[in-house]
């Protein structure tokens, strides 16, 4: 009787664990068709659809979790943690490596996706003068850009900590990140607007006309050093970010530990460079790290800026270009491949430096 129950139990259970994803797949899927064919006025789908996006979620970890609860305790403890880390990796599967597949595959094949063509789009990619010149505005922004970011951060945030204003000076410092990209590229366009033989309404030559000077086409000229001007954006509103981070952390030294350096003769060049780096350095990686990253996927102040113009294209405004322009899927795919390429050592670094300090 016993070994009958059993089996009847495990049937029972076998039979659940097929019905209940089958039954949530079903049910969502035929909710997704009646959205897409549904006639409802807009504000009246959006309202049902974000319904059924917290509703459906909600529903279906709790079906699963139902289904895990008839397991016996030894299976329940063993499969309960999928049941809710399942669902986001699917998704995070769904929405980031299956896409990242694909393009990795696409970057293989010419212009159409009709032949593949091995790595002739990479040799392409460095050997290309446009794509060449991308991938040295890239470097430029990488290396000035993160420089900037981190030195002004740190800096600033060593000298409001010790000024009688420092909430006032770091609202200002970190203003600029609560604008876009897109917003700052537009505020900076009047910045550096440039009207030849006319009355100069730009910022920066309305000063250089007061004093005396000559206008200048500022993104324009003196090409690649041009960039440098676009990354000026990039400081002004990364800047805020590196301080606020940098700010933290210098707080979070004892000051028993300045103070005991103070006392054995130390000047403040020595307490900055053999106590407050190697103590922050952590820190210090992570905010170099992250500001690589920005760097590296650049695009919405070059595209408002100059559009890629006067030599000032990166990779990611290449891509925008040869992907959804020049319908060249091959070179697209390539570029964005290329980017990732170039971010996974960042992201490397990250990890081992978090696993260092004892995250995971």
């Amino acid at each position: 009787m016993e070994l009958r129950a059993g089996k009847g139990n495990a049937l029972r259970l076998l039979l659940l664990s097929v019905l209940v994803p089958v039954l949530n797949i079903g049910v969502h899927w035929l909710i997704f068709l009646f959205f897409r064919d549904s006639g409802l006025p807009p504000i009246a789908n959006a309202v049902l659809a974000v319904l059924w996006g917290g509703l459906g979620i909600y529903s279906i970890y709790y079906s699963f979790n139902w289904l895990v609860e008839q397991y016996p305790d030894q299976w329940k403890r063993r499969l309960l943690p999928f049941v809710f880390v399942g669902p986001a990796a699917l998704l995070l599967g769904w929405l980031l490596v299956l896409p990242t597949v694909r393009t990795l595959y696409l970057s293989f094949m010419n212009a159409n996706s009709t032949e593949f063509v091995g790595f002739a789009n990479f040799a392409a990619v460095f050997t290309d003068r446009l794509l060449v010149t991308a991938l040295r505005n890239n470097l430029l922004w990488v290396v000035f850009g993160t420089l900037l970011c981190v030195g002004f951060g740190l800096l600033i945030a060593i000298l409001a900590d010790r000024s009688s204003f420092e909430r006032v000076a770091k609202a200002i410092i970190f203003m600029p990140m609560a604008i876009s990209f897109v917003a700052a590229g537009v505020i900076w366009k009047f910045i550096y607007y440039y009207q030849p033989e006319q009355e100069q309404i730009g910022l920066l030559n309305a000063i250089v006309v007061a004093f005396g000077g000559e206008p200048q086409a500022w993104l324009s000229m003196i090409q690649p050093w041009n960039n440098l001007f676009l990354i000026a954006i990039l400081v002004w509103m990364q800047t805020g970010f590196a301080m606020v981070i940098f700010s933290a952390a210098i707080k979070s030294i004892p000051e028993d530990m300045l103070e005991a350096a103070r006392v054995d003769g130390a000047n403040e060049w020595t307490i900055f460079f053999k106590i407050m780096i190697p103590t922050i350095s952590g820190t210090l990686l992570s905010v170099t790290t992250t500001i690589i990253v920005f760097t590296l996927k650049i695009f919405d102040v070059v595209m408002i800026m100059t559009g890629g113009q006067y030599e000032t294209d990166v990779v990611a405004t290449q891509f925008y270009r040869q992907l959804f322009m020049y319908q060249n899927t091959g070179y697209g795919s390539t570029l964005a491949i290329v980017l990732l390429i170039a971010v996974i050592p960042v992201i490397i670094v990250n990890l081992r430096q978090f696993r260092k300090e004892g995250g995971f």
